[in-house]
């Protein structure tokens, strides 16, 4: 049985993957084409029937088992915010003592 929390809240933190190209790539038009294919309806249906990882687009077919989990609110929270506050958060956990 899946448990998806704060469904009624704010909805349930969803691990991100992220891409990006650098100032001064050296082939930044193959890197922008890199990054485009990731998010094609192709490149994700890889995603979610190879990795069973939920797709970023809508209408992509997954793996019976991640259907199984069913749908989920995820938390709308903007991942800049995770870099914004990034390094205090790393303060007070080191002050805390967590590993």
């Amino acid at each position: 049985m899946s448990f998806f929390p704060n469904q009624g809240d704010r909805g349930t933190h969803v691990n991100i993957s992220g891409g990006g190209v650098v100032k001064n790539a050296p082939n930044r038009a193959a890197a922008i084409r890199l990054l485009d294919y990731l998010v094609s309806r192709e490149a994700q249906a890889i995603f979610a029937n190879g990795n069973y990882e939920y797709p970023v687009i809508s209408g992509v077919t997954v793996d019976p088992v991640l259907a199984s989990l069913g749908t989920f609110k995820a938390d709308p929270l903007n991942a800049a915010v995770f870099g914004r506050n990034n390094a205090e958060a790393l303060k007070i956990m080191d002050r805390a003592g967590w590993k």
